[in-house]
């Protein structure tokens, strides 16, 4: 039985990924967050610890034993990623999978990573430090990169690496997940690497205008 940990529990993306794992009668999940309510019922019967991804006691209980954590955090990330290098290598627990995004490195070319530049200035700033603290660390990671996201019902997706140009410009969440899931399936996959996830055939100057505006910007920027 392999021990699973999904930090940031509530998450659209992780959400698809534990519905996914519950289904994987060889994975003992456990979900920590930070309002139970919030978790949709479907998924009220998994393992639940609720706290906070900055506490180093709340989430050594929840480290402990575990063979693989998935975190998928928004807020403060570079706080929640040094408490997580922390408490990971004090519990000896090596398998982190990290959510960051696109644009950290300055990797995305052309006038789409202007755009993403202007879209996102002081997140893209505070997930490259956060992904700066993980890569520094020794443990086996790997930062996951998405391109805009989308709700739409489909898995499909392709990667770049660390120092690739990233290529696409959007992404399903379900694709997110569905990538999630295949590094936690296959822990020796992409480890510590930065991989970048997008939607094949989406290349070009900007998403579309429906992405634009689901991401809650305008189109025309």
């Amino acid at each position: 039985m392999k021990n699973i940990l999904i930090i940031g529990a509530t998450s659209r993306i992780a959400q698809w990924a534990e519905r996914t794992l519950l289904r994987d009668k060889t994975i003992q999940l456990t979900l920590f967050l930070r309002n139970r309510a919030k978790l949709p019922a479907d998924l009220q019967a998994a393992k639940i610890l609720v706290g906070d991804a900055t506490d180093p006691a709340q989430l050594t209980s929840a480290i402990q034993g575990q063979d693989v954590v998935y975190a998928s955090l928004g807020g403060d990330v570079v706080t929640a990623a040094k408490t997580l290098v922390t408490v990971m290598d004090q519990q000896n627990v090596k398998r982190l999978i990290w959510t960051s995004s696109l644009g950290i490195y300055d990797e995305v070319p052309g006038k789409f990573g202007e755009l993403n530049n202007r879209a996102l200035p002081d997140y893209l700033k505070t997930y490259r430090a956060a992904a700066d603290v993980i890569e520094a660390s020794d443990l086996d990671y790997t930062i996951v990169r998405p391109a805009w996201l989308t709700n739409d019902d489909e898995v499909s997706y392709t990667t770049t690496h660390r120092h690739d140009a990233f290529v696409g410009t959007e992404v399903s969440r379900q694709s997110i997940a569905a990538y999630a899931v295949s590094l936690i399936q296959n822990p020796t996959l992409d480890v510590r690497d930065s991989v970048g996830v997008s939607k094949p055939g989406t290349n070009g100057d900007r998403p579309r205008v429906a992405v634009m505006t689901g991401n809650g910007f305008d189109p025309n920027m």
